[in-house]
């Protein structure tokens, strides 16, 4: 059985709005979600990203119980999470990128102190696994200065290490990247690579920021109006949107353009010249190709824009 098992699932809201000057209320139904279905096995990493009022948070919040589907199958580890709400705790971390779990007025290791017991973390595992966190995520320094006077970064990472202390079979994280630096993100992206690998750590990441999901995730769901609009890995989203990879050539002079098998050139500029071809296809022939037949200064290759292929997907459904 997946360890997320989602079939059919539907979300309403009523909304009411005043009409004619006040004097009379309308009630309207809003399906934030509706016929959403997919499943998440043990281990995998997955992106659930989709645009503003897509859907996210509220599925995100039927995930962890916090919300009851209006229809629909549902189930968490083999639980109902809104009847089950307590046991499901205990085997999910939850991090939501604006807002911290933390105690605001506390210091970071009195907040550690208390998620042990309130999830009963037998001490010797809590020391282990608050060590290893602390270590990994660079917060030995701050375990003594209250939530309140934390950078984003130092607060997200404390977060993290929150979620984690009770070692739970899926991570769920909300834009778990917002307002860090550079160097935070890539240590943040390395240490939930390394969560996954050794622990096997389920994760589920929403975000805004698509180089989140090329580091990290194997497949994307892509949701829009409350609905899946996409399932599967990567390469076959860049597929589907019919994203291409670019070889740029720098050739020691000027030339016409360049022609081997496989790739076309889009672009000229003097000695340079771009060359596209499909996500899919391998760059080894092409470059081989082309150093074999021209004389090369120099190349790279760029990827494809996940962002362009997600603005065409919408576009489309649309």
């Amino acid at each position: 059985m997946a360890l997320i098992d989602v079939r059919d699932l539907e979300r309403t809201f009523v909304v009411r709005r005043k009409v004619d000057g006040g004097r009379r209320r309308l009630r309207d139904e809003v399906r934030a979600v509706h016929d959403l279905t997919f499943s998440v096995e043990a281990g995998e990493m997955v992106g659930y990203i989709g645009p503003n009022g897509a859907g996210k948070s509220t599925t995100i919040k039927m995930l962890t119980g916090i919300l009851v589907p209006t229809d629909g199958h549902l189930r968490v580890a083999g639980l109902d999470p809104s009847r089950d709400r307590v046991a499901l705790a205990r085997r999910i971390g939850v991090v939501f990128g604006q807002r911290t779990t933390l105690w605001w007025d506390l210091p970071l290791r009195d907040s550690f102190a208390l998620l042990q017991k309130m999830y009963r973390i037998p001490p010797e595992r809590f020391r282990a696994n608050l060590e290893r966190f602390v270590e990994l995520l660079d917060l030995r320094d701050q375990l003594d200065t209250p939530v309140r006077q934390l950078s984003l970064g130092q607060r997200m990472r404390g977060d993290i290490t929150a979620a984690l202390l009770h070692d739970p079979e899926i991570l769920y994280l909300d834009e778990p990247t917002i307002g860090l630096d550079v160097v935070s993100k890539g240590r943040l992206r390395e240490f939930l690579r390394a969560l996954n690998a050794e622990r096997g750590t389920t994760l589920v990441l929403t975000t805004h920021d698509l180089q989140d999901i090329e580091a990290l995730c194997d497949r994307v769901i892509v949701i829009d109006h409350g609905t899946a609009v996409f399932d599967g890995p990567l390469p076959a989203l860049h597929a589907q949107g019919g994203s291409t990879r670019t070889l740029v050539v720098d050739l020691v002079d000027e030339a016409p353009a360049i022609e081997v098998p496989g790739a076309v050139v889009r672009r000229i500029e003097g000695p340079r010249q771009w060359l596209s071809f499909p996500t899919e296809a391998s760059a080894a022939p092409i470059v081989a190709a082309v150093a074999a037949s021209y004389d090369v200064a120099d190349l790279s290759i760029q990827e494809p824009d996940i962002e362009e292929v997600i603005r065409d997907l919408y576009s489309r459904g649309a």
